[in-house]
């Protein structure tokens, strides 16, 4: 019996990984349908017509009517008592400690089918999303680093064709000339994107903190990171919105990223998802990398004013400065 017997559905996260996720699944089942989705989407509620028993679920919070759940985030694991009761009512749960949700999903299909096209890049997505890239790989900011950069919920049109070249056996070069006038546009635009995240950084107590808040732009930590060198040993991204909303990916609501500076030699000994879960319920992901909307600082209205990014702002700073004792992992 295999797990995708009943799934017709994926919902999977919108990066790399939860694409190379769905690809494992979808080359195990070709006649399966993707839709990319982010974590808040999940917890706020917002695609639930879309999980049922006949839906797997990667990379993404766990949700207690899928059928398939698949990830490899701490703060997303379900408890032992969701599990249990998860599995009595019908339900396969595949978490697993694993450096990436695509090694997870390879790890539970690579028996049924031969997934010897995708060998290749899983090292890669694995280092990406562990933070086990090399300061000098992501300066060199090769090709495969470019097609993670490319994945956005902005052109899913984008995201269903790479999903499809690599769920029906394309080899990585051919699928990276593929996208090549894609990737050039992203190389050229990598120098601009450098100069605003540097113009946009202030180190606080080893804090990098990049506010891209109202720019329409994005970064990931590494880049930031690999900017502050050792003066920053984690780093705070604020991107989004103070009027967007969390289903326009064109307008996205206003949020925060934390990443852990994995170019240093010594390891982070800091869960920074206690910076993630601190004001927002729904924040989470790894202790090196993770996330959350910015909350007002009024409990009482939903709607963001001015003043609650740096109401947010405030409450991570005071809890970083005491990481020694609230934050060890």
């Amino acid at each position: 019996m295999s797990p995708l017997d009943n799934i017709t559905r994926v919902v999977a996260d919108s990066d790399l990984d939860g694409l190379m996720a769905a690809a494992v699944l979808k080359a195990a089942k070709p006649s399966i349908e993707v839709h990319f989705a982010h974590p808040a989407l999940i917890r706020a509620g917002s695609i639930d017509h879309l999980i049922d028993r006949n839906t797997a679920i990667c990379d993404l919070p766990f949700h207690e009517n899928c059928g398939l759940y698949l990830d490899h985030h701490q703060t997303n694991r379900p408890t032992k008592q969701q599990q249990i009761l998860f599995e009595q009512n019908g339900g396969i749960c595949h978490w697993r400690d694993t450096p990436s949700a695509a090694r997870a999903a390879f790890d539970l299909m690579k028996d049924e089918l031969d997934l010897s096209h995708l060998e290749e890049i899983m090292p890669l997505v694995d280092d990406l999303d562990s933070g086990g890239i090399s300061l000098s790989e992501f300066m060199e900011d090769g090709p495969v680093i470019r097609l993670s950069r490319s994945l956005s919920l902005k052109d899913k049109n984008h995201m269903q064709v790479v999903l499809n070249q690599f769920a029906e056996g394309e080899s990585l070069d051919n699928i990276i000339a593929s996208h090549q006038e894609r990737l050039s546009k992203l190389e050229t635009e990598r120098e601009a994107q450098t100069e605003l995240v540097r113009k946009n950084t202030t180190i606080v107590d080893k804090l990098a903190i990049c506010d891209l808040s109202e720019t329409g732009s994005r970064s990931n930590g590494y880049l930031v990171t690999a900017l502050a060198g050792s003066d920053a040993i984690a780093c705070c991204v604020i991107h989004g919105f103070i009027d967007g909303t969390i289903d326009n990916p064109n307008r996205q609501a206003l949020g925060a990223s934390f990443y852990a500076n994995s170019f240093l030699d010594e390891e982070n000994p800091y869960d920074l998802s206690k910076l993630a879960t601190l004001l927002d319920a729904t924040g989470g992901g790894h202790a090196n990398a993770c996330g959350c909307r910015v909350q007002p600082a009024d409990k009482s209205r939903e709607m963001l004013v001015e003043t609650d990014k740096d109401y947010n702002l405030q409450k991570w700073l005071e809890l970083w400065s005491k990481r020694d004792t609230l934050m060890r992992q």
